[in-house]
C-alpha cells in the first residue's frame, strides 16, 4: 500500500484534525504532533478497500491541547505544511511508499539552468547534505524535507517516497519518471539521462525543469 494509493470508484472526505502542540503556532511545520482523526482512516483502509480517503487537505485543522485539560482541544492561528502532514500520515499507516504529486517532475539540480538534470533516484542523506531546494523554501523545498521525513522516520524498512509529476504518476512506481528517495543509493544520488526532443528550432528538454534548487 502506499499513501498515495489507486484509483477507485468511491471517494471519501475526512476533515483531519491535526494537533499542533506548542506555544508558538507559526513556528516551523515539524512541530505538528498528531493526527487525531487517523483511526478512521485505518478502519477505511483495513474494512473499506474499494474506498479511498481523502486526508490532510492543506494540513488540516489545527488545534493545540489546554495545559490545564489536556482532553480539551482548542484551535490556533497556525498554518500547517501540507506535504509534511501527508508524510506524517503515511508513517502512522505504515505505507510502503509516499508520492508527493507536482507540475512539474521530480527534484532538479540547477533548475533553470543550461546545465540543469533531474535526479532519478536520492538518499535522504545526499538530499540533507546538499541542501536541495533551499533556493524555493516556499515550493519544491518543502516538498523534498516531507520526502526525507517518512523515508527516515518510518518504521518500516525499505519504505520510499517520490516525488513527480501528476501526468507520470503510473510512471513512478517504476521509477521511469520523477524522483524516488530512498535509503539504498549508491553513491547517495543517480542522475537521469537528459533527454531532447526534435523541432524546427533549438533542441529543447523534453519537459520543464521544477523548482528545486
Amino acid at each position: 500500500m502506499t499513501a498515495a494509493d489507486s484509483f477507485h470508484h468511491k471517494l471519501w472526505n475526512q476533515p483531519m484534525t491535526t494537533c499542533h502542540e506548542n506555544s508558538n503556532p507559526f513556528q516551523h511545520y515539524n512541530t505538528t504532533q498528531r493526527i487525531l482523526q487517523v483511526d478512521a482512516i485505518k478502519t477505511l483502509l483495513e474494512h473499506c478497500p474499494q474506498t479511498l480517503p481523502i486526508a490532510c487537505g492543506g494540513g488540516g485543522i489545527p488545534v493545540q491541547r489546554v495545559p490545564s485539560n489536556p482532553r480539551t482541544l482548542i484551535g490556533v492561528e497556525a498554518v500547517i505544511d501540507k506535504d509534511a502532514c501527508g508524510a506524517k500520515l503515511a508513517c502512522e499507516l505504515d505505507a510502503d511508499g509516499f508520492i508527493i504529486l507536482t507540475d512539474g517532475g521530480g527534484i532538479w539540480q540547477n533548475f533553470g539552468k543550461p546545465d540543469a538534470r533531474e535526479m532519478k533516484r536520492a538518499s535522504p542523506e545526499y538530499l540533507l547534505g546538499t541542501k536541495a531546494g533551499k533556493n524555493f523554501p516556499g515550493s519544491m523545498g518543502p516538498k523534498i524535507q516531507a520526502a526525507i521525513d517518512f523515508v527516515t522516520n518510518s518504521k518500516k524498512k525499505g519504505v520510499w517516497a517520490a516525488i513527480g509529476d501528476l501526468k507520470d504518476a503510473a510512471k513512478i512506481f517504476s521509477n521511469e519518471e520523477g524522483t524516488v528517495v530512498r535509503e539504498d543509493v549508491e553513491e547517495g544520488v543517480v542522475w537521469r539521462e537528459r533527454k531532447a526532443v526534435a523541432s524546427s528550432g533549438p533542441l529543447k528538454q523534453s519537459k520543464e525543469p521544477h523548482k528545486s534548487g
